[in-house]
C-alpha cells in the first residue's frame, strides 16, 4: 500500500468520494441506514417520512495532510422543501456539500495594506506635512515613508515635501562665500517652473548639464528662504536675512518674493537701520523703498546719523546723505557722523585710523558738510579741535563767523532748509473762565490716529490766560500703553491765546491706522486757555487725523474742549 503523504487536495477529494457513498447507502434497503428507521405502522402508512436531523460538524484528522481540517456537513435544501415532496419515499436526500475553512498558515501573508499605511484624517495630515517640513528645513536627507504621496491631499503639499530633500534631487548647490558653503539639493523642473533663470539654466539654448552648481555671492540662508518660496508657496523672512534674501530674488527674477522682501523693509524702516536700506534700494532699484528710507532720515535725520548702521554704508551713500538738504539735523551732528564713518571706512581698508587717513577716504565728502553754518560754539569746541581740519581752513571759517569781509570757503556756507512742520489744530475756538483751566499735576490727553505715516515732533499748548507765566510741561506719546517718547521741559507765556510748542527730543514715528494717545501733565499757579467745538476728524495737507477721548485723561481734556489743541508733525 502507498504510504507516501497526501495532498491536501487529495485528502478532499477522498472526503467527497467517501461522502457520495455514505449518501447512496441511505436510499439502499439494509441495517446500515445510519439513521433512525420510520415504521409505517407508526406513521400511518401512507405519510412522508419524518425530516432526518443534521449531524454535528465533525473533525476529520488526516495522517497524510499533516494539517487540521474543519469540515461542515449540511444539506444544500432546507428540512422543510426535504418534508414536503411528494411521494413520502426517502430515496431522495438532500445532497451532502462541504464548506472549507480558510486554512491555519505558520506565517502570516503581508497584504498590501499592511505595506501602505491608511490614509489618515485631515488633521493628523496636516500635522505630518508640518513636521515633515520642519524635518527637511534641518536635515536634506530625510527619506519619506512608503506611499507618501497619500499623506498630502494636494500637489502644494506634496511638492512641499522635494523642499531641501535629496530624493529624486538631480541637482546641488554648493551655497555661499569660501569657508561658509553648504550643499543644497535641487530639482531642475520645480526650479525652472518658479525662475526663468533657473530655466535658461537648465532648459535654455545655452543650458549646461552640470549636477554641481557653485554660487559664492549668496547666502545659504538666503537661497533656502528663496527656495522654501518657490517648492512650498511659503515666504518666511527674518530681519537678518531679508537683505540677502532680496538679493537672491533679484538674481533669479523672482518677483513677488522680491515684492514681498520690499514690503517687510518698509515695514520694519526705521532710523536704525534707514541708511543701509537707503544703500540696498539703490543697488536693488527699488525707487519706492528709497523713498521711504529719506523719508525716515530726512525727519530723524540725527537719529540715523547716529545709528550704527549710518557706518555701514557705501561712498556714494554717503555723499548723497551729507549734500542732503531737508536733513533735520544740527551740523555738528553730521560733522561727528561723517567722522565715524570715516574711521569705520579706514578698518575696513586695513588703515591706521589717523587724521589723514580719515581725510583721505573722506575725500571731497568732507566739502559737504557745512561747517560754516555750525553755531560758533559748536565749530570752536568740536570741529575746529578735531584735526581733520587743516590752519587754514579753521582760520578761514573763524574770519567767516567774524569778519565783515568773508573769506571764499570750499566749504557749503549754506544752511539746510530741513523740513518745515505741519501743525493740526483740532479745536475751532478757545476760551478762558474764571475757575478753569487749572494745572495741579493732573493729565490732560487724547487719542488720535493717521491715515498715513507721519513723524510726530511735538505738541502746541495753551498758555496763561492771566498774564505772563511760566509752566513746567511732561509730554508724553503712547501706543497700547507702551511710551515712544517723552520730554520734560519748561515754556514761557506771554499770556495770549497762542498756543506754545513743546517738542520730543527726536521726532516719533507713526503708523496709519492705529490709534496714539498724547498726554502731558502741565506744572503752574496761573489758569489757562482751553479749547473748545472740537473737531473728531481733521484734514491736514495731504494727512487725515482722527480723535477720541482718552481714558488717561484726569483733567478734563476730550474730543469737545480742553488742552493739546495741536500736533505737531512731519509728513
Amino acid at each position: 500500500m502507498d504510504r507516501r503523504p497526501r495532498s491536501c487536495l487529495e485528502n478532499l477529494v477522498l472526503r467527497r468520494e467517501r461522502a457520495r457513498g455514505a449518501a447512496g447507502a441511505l436510499s439502499r434497503p439494509g441495517p446500515a441506514v445510519p439513521y433512525p428507521a420510520v415504521s409505517s405502522s407508526a406513521s400511518g402508512g401512507g405519510d412522508p417520512p419524518q425530516p432526518l436531523r443534521r449531524r454535528r460538524p465533525r473533525r476529520i484528522e488526516e495522517d497524510g495532510g499533516g494539517s487540521d481540517e474543519t469540515v461542515k456537513n449540511r444539506s444544500k435544501k432546507s428540512s422543510k422543501k426535504a418534508s414536503s415532496s411528494s411521494g413520502g419515499s426517502s430515496s431522495k436526500l438532500p445532497p451532502v456539500c462541504y464548506e472549507i475553512i480558510t486554512l491555519k498558515t505558520k506565517k502570516k501573508k503581508k497584504m498590501a495594506a499592511d505595506i501602505f499605511p491608511r490614509k489618515k484624517p485631515a488633521n493628523s495630515n496636516t500635522t505630518a506635512v508640518q513636521q515633515y517640513h520642519q524635518q527637511n528645513i534641518n536635515n536634506n536627507n530625510i527619506i519619506p515613508a512608503p506611499n507618501w504621496q497619500g499623506l498630502y491631499p494636494t500637489i502644494r503639499e506634496r511638492n512641499a515635501v522635494m523642499f531641501n530633500n535629496d530624493l529624486m534631487a538631480d541637482v546641488h548647490f554648493v551655497v555661499g562665500p569660501p569657508g561658509g558653503t553648504q550643499r543644497l539639493p535641487g530639482h531642475k523642473y520645480v526650479l525652472a517652473v518658479g525662475s526663468s533663470v533657473f530655466h535658461a539654466m537648465f532648459y535654455g539654448e545655452l543650458a549646461e548639464d552640470k549636477d554641481e552648481i557653485r554660487i559664492p555671492d549668496v547666502e545659504p540662508a538666503a537661497f533656502l528662504a528663496m527656495l522654501k518660496y518657490i517648492y512650498c508657496d511659503e515666504i518666511d523672512l527674518a530681519a537678518d536675512t531679508v537683505l540677502a534674501t532680496l538679493y537672491a530674488a533679484k538674481k533669479y527674477i523672482v518677483p513677488h518674493l522680491a515684492r514681498a522682501c520690499v514690503n517687510f523693509l518698509e515695514t520694519s524702516l526705521s532710523a536704525k537701520n534707514a541708511c543701509v536700506l537707503l544703500s540696498q534700494s539703490c543697488l536693488f532699484e527699488e525707487p519706492d523703498l528709497t523713498e521711504r528710507c529719506w523719508e525716515v532720515i530726512d525727519a530723524q535725520a540725527e537719529l540715523a546719523l547716529k545709528s550704527e548702521g549710518f557706518c555701514d554704508i557705501d561712498f556714494q551713500t554717503l555723499e548723497s546723505i551729507l549734500q542732503r538738504e531737508t536733513l533735520n539735523a544740527k551740523e555738528i551732528v553730521v560733522f561727528e557722523a561723517a567722522l565715524s564713518w570715516a574711521e569705520v571706512e579706514c578698518q575696513r581698508q586695513e588703515l591706521p585710523a589717523s587724521i589723514e587717513n580719515k581725510r583721505k577716504v573722506l575725500g571731497k565728502a568732507l566739502y559737504l558738510i557745512r561747517i560754516p553754518t555750525m553755531a560758533l560754539d559748536d565749530f570752536a569746541n568740536g570741529a575746529a579741535q578735531s584735526g581733520i581740519l587743516t590752519l587754514n581752513e579753521t582760520n578761514d571759517i573763524f574770519l567767516w563767523y567774524t569778519a565783515a569781509k568773508k573769506p571764499e570757503l570750499q566749504f557749503v556756507s549754506n544752511a539746510r532748509k530741513g523740513l518745515v512742520p505741519q501743525r493740526c489744530h483740532r479745536f475751532q475756538s478757545c476760551a478762558y473762565r474764571s475757575n478753569q483751566w487749572r494745572y495741579r499735576g493732573r493729565c490732560d490727553s487724547i487719542q488720535f490716529a493717521v491715515d498715513k505715516r507721519v513723524f510726530i515732533a511735538g505738541f502746541g499748548l495753551y498758555g496763561s490766560s492771566c498774564g505772563s507765566a511760566e509752566y513746567s510741561a511732561k509730554i508724553e506719546l503712547k501706543r497700547q500703553g507702551v511710551i515712544l517718547g517723552q520730554n520734560l521741559s519748561k515754556y514761557f507765556s506771554d499770556g495770549s491765546s497762542n498756543t506754545f510748542p513743546v517738542w520730543f527730543e527726536y521726532p516719533v514715528q507713526i503708523e496709519p491706522d492705529t490709534f496714539y494717545t498724547a498726554s502731558v501733565i502741565l506744572d503752574g499757579n496761573e489758569l489757562s486757555y482751553f479749547g473748545q467745538e472740537g473737531m473728531t476728524e481733521v484734514q491736514c495737507g495731504k494727512v487725515t487725523v482722527q480723535f477720541q477721548c482718552s481714558s488717561d485723561s484726569t483733567n478734563g481734556t476730550g474730543v469737545q474742549g480742553g488742552q493739546i489743541p495741536e500736533l505737531i508733525f512731519y509728513a
